[in-house]
């Protein structure tokens, strides 16, 4: 197939237009959904011959449209009929002698732990693949091409995913609820997901459809009643007077088929329901309005509920009785945050791009990313009315990264949504410390105010834990392992410190040598000592971010008179001395000094004496005195 965003379509039609040349009959071809089918549509159209008709078949078409793909072709014309798996059901096509299939579907995927579903592409079944090749032969013999390989075939999953398993549960949670039945005690063919499960009780309990107890309220057995989703139902019993009749429509509107065509939708409902009303809009599907108008009179009087007219300008307040988890709060730039503490957005082009609060129904994507497809604006006072009561006062104290700083507010929220805050003049002393555990985690460990001497500490302690030494072990002072414990071991230095730039106060070598015990620190200052006197008289830092043990960089006429190399650990580690030149360039590396001074100290002489002859290069470093002078000085008497 080709590549680019079409390519599936590509390959689907230059399928059809061979099937076109080298068979007879009408041709089927299978496709995930609307969006693919219309690209393959357009991609087709000039490509075949005009006794050849394209039809489009998938549900949200109008009815008459659905029928003509079902038709027979005309007399001496074919047809190709582009269609998503609506066909793939016993339905048969008067004609089909070919079916094409992209082994493609749209499946519904439910987040329990955000309440959302989204529409995922995803492969068909070989089952479903099996059903779809049988379009082909329901009339005579046939002929089935798969745009996958058989590699591939085989590799799909036997059946389809049962849908208890990836569906919204809140209806049949209630209706658990309502019969008084717990789900692990009923014999399932596929048992409900316990997360789904639990989520859409938590839903239930937030629209009052269920106790504290999980048991069914009074509100709730109306909502099992009337048949529609338990969200919508809670719309519709909750309305306030005079808004029965919009709120009847909305149940309608978000139950069946979108009465705007594809292509041409934006995400305001009032839009819809002012369709409904009578407004004209060349969106409008005649035949979908006037099912979506019936449906809505017939919950009416279900509810026993006025004909009081209905009002577009209500859509968004009724919604937020229906989905009091989705109301949205602009971040910007179609930006929003969700009251379930998800991410959403809305083309930038989008009318409501730009509303203060939304009140969301349907959603496409993921908790962190979802493309809102219908709401309606919420205005401040009809939040208020809604929802005010489950307003919180919290006090939150939190890392500003921006500010790199503890931030402590008095907040007004609502799930997710803060709307709004107040400096908080005296936060507990562990939340500012557990907001500053948490930027250090942003910021990363190079925020601390290490020093060589720190940075020493955890060299020497895995250098110790490296050795194949008796107790007492040593602790993991890793960056890796600091990071992850960073609560335990750093959180009681923290007090007084709300800022980045006050981390220069804390006192890390005290913090990290908290971690070792008497005994720890005792093996760890006698085995890995930070410095070691050299013959010269003077002290050098060991370091031990080094393979096999510490090194030490000294001059060379420091150690004349050092016979043997210095060891650590107990005598059981050698240092590894790199001996400099008087201009602190190396000359030697070595863990074995004596063999250094009998073979290699004469050539080292040798090429110094030139380069350096005002530096002391004896010819016995065994006996000559150590200097960190130029040469030794002069003993008295001489």
């Amino acid at each position: 197939p080709a590549s680019g965003r079409d390519a599936l379509e590509r390959a689907a039609c230059d399928q059809v237009c061979g099937a076109l040349s080298e068979t007879d009959g009408d041709i089927l071809v299978f496709l995930p959904g609307g969006r693919e089918i219309r690209r393959a549509h357009r991609l087709l159209e000039g490509r075949v011959a005009h006794t050849v008709s394209l039809h489009p078949l998938y549900g949200d078409l109008p009815r008459d449209r659905q029928q003509a793909a079902l038709a027979p072709a005309p007399k001496g014309g074919r047809k190709v009929i582009l269609a998503s798996p609506i066909a793939e059901t016993s339905l048969t096509i008067d004609g089909v002698r070919t079916v094409i299939d992209s082994g493609l579907r749209r499946a519904p995927r439910f987040d329990p732990r955000s309440g959302m579903g989204r529409l995922e592409t995803v492969r068909i079944s070989r089952a479903s693949a099996d059903q779809r090749s049988g379009r082909a032969g329901r009339q005579g013999p046939g002929l089935c091409v798969r745009l996958w390989d058989a590699a591939s075939h085989r590799a799909r999953p036997p059946q389809d995913t049962p849908e208890i398993l990836e569906s919204d549960l809140t209806a049949l949670a209630l209706e658990l609820a309502v019969w008084g039945a717990s789900a692990d005690r009923l014999a399932w063919l596929d048992p409900p997901p316990a997360g789904a499960l639990a989520q859409a009780r938590a839903l239930l309990g937030q629209l009052g459809a269920l106790d504290a107890a999980g048991r069914t309220t009074p509100l709730g057995r109306r909502m099992s009643d009337l048949g529609v989703h338990p969200r919508l139902a809670h719309m519709v019993l909750s309305a306030p007077p005079g808004d029965g009749a919009t709120a009847a429509a909305l149940a309608t509107l978000l139950s069946e088929r979108d009465v705007l065509a594809p292509g041409t939708r934006d995400a305001d409902l009032r839009r819809r329901i002012a369709v409904l009303d009578g407004v004209r809009d060349h969106r409008g599907d005649p035949d979908t309005v006037r099912r979506h108008r019936t449906a809505a009179r017939d919950l009416r009087r279900r509810l026993g509920a006025a004909n009081d007219g209905l009002r577009p300008e209500r859509t968004g307040p009724l919604l937020a009785l229906a989905y009091p988890d989705r109301i949205a709060q602009t971040l910007g730039n179609g930006h929003f945050r969700l009251a379930n503490g998800g991410a959403a957005f809305l083309d930038p082009e989008d009318p409501l791009a730009n509303a203060a609060m939304l009140s969301v129904a349907h959603l496409d994507g993921d908790r962190t990313r979802a493309r809102i497809l219908l709401a309606a604006p919420l205005a401040e006072p009809d939040f208020d009315a809604v929802v005010g009561d489950q307003v919180e006062v919290i006090d939150h104290v939190g890392w500003d990264q921006r500010q790199r700083a503890v931030r402590a507010t008095a907040r007004r929220a609502f799930g997710g949504l803060v709307l709004a805050e107040r400096p908080l003049s005296t936060p507990a002393d562990a939340d500012v410390v557990a907001a500053m555990l948490d930027g250090i985690r942003k910021l990363g460990l190079s925020a601390l105010p290490w020093t060589v001497a720190t940075r020493d500490l955890q060299a020497r302690t895995a250098f110790l834990r490296t050795l194949d030494a008796s107790a007492p072990p040593m602790p993991d002072l890793s960056d890796e392992t600091l990071m992850a414990r960073l609560d335990g071991w750093l959180a009681p230095f923290l007090n007084g410190i709300r800022r980045a730039d006050q981390l220069s106060r804390l006192d890390l070598a005290t913090a990290l040598e908290a971690q070792l015990d008497w005994d720890q620190q005792q093996r760890l200052r006698s085995e890995a000592p930070t410095h070691i006197t050299v013959p010269s008289g003077a002290r050098h830092r060991l370091d031990y971010a080094v393979d096999g043990g510490p090194a030490l960089d000294v001059r060379m006429q420091e150690i004349f008179g050092w016979e043997t190399t210095p060891t650590v650990a107990s005598g059981r580690i050698p240092v590894l001395l790199r001996l400099l030149s008087p201009a602190r360039r190396p000359l030697q590396v070595t863990r074995d000094l004596a063999g250094f001074w009998r073979t290699g100290y004469p050539q080292v002489r040798a090429e110094m004496r030139g380069r350096y002859p005002k530096h002391f290069w004896p010819e016995d470093p065994l006996t000559a005195p150590p200097t960190r002078r130029t040469r030794p000085p002069l003993k008295s008497g001489r």
